[in-house]
């Protein structure tokens, strides 16, 4: 969960911070946690590198990619599916005067699979 900070929030934490540790203090303390900040980035990036190099030595990265090619194309494909079906069916509704409760259950049906789709996905849409 992020946390919003507002101006008037970052005040009260400044005039905290020079209570305790007077003015001189601040830019000694903001350098070290600069430092840090910049420490904690570098270890992440060299773990990404590793586990991304070690994925390229097993021959796991192209695989992954190719997954998420495949996946995207089944979801163009049901697109494309289902935009002729909803159109006929529209069409056989209006000329039947049915009621058209149906189709939002259709709806959720074909959304549905589409956000089970982006669930599988999601793993590996993050790994890249």
């Amino acid at each position: 969960m992020f946390l919003f900070i507002s101006g008037p929030e970052i005040f009260v934490v400044m005039l905290i911070v020079v209570m305790l540790f007077g003015a001189d203090k601040i830019p000694e303390i903001a350098k070290g946690l600069g430092k840090g900040m910049r420490q904690l980035k570098d270890a992440t990036n060299d773990i990404k590198r590793e586990i991304n190099e070690s994925a390229e030595k097993q021959g796991i990265g192209a695989d992954f990619k190719n997954i998420k090619k495949e996946i995207n194309q089944v979801k163009d494909n049901i697109s494309d599916i289902s935009k002729p079906i909803k159109k006929e069916l529209t069409d056989v509704v209006k000329d039947q005067g049915i009621d058209t409760n149906f189709t939002k259950d259709i709806k959720k049906e074909v959304n549905k699979v589409k956000d089970d789709i982006d669930e599988i996905t999601s793993p590996i849409k993050r790994s890249f």
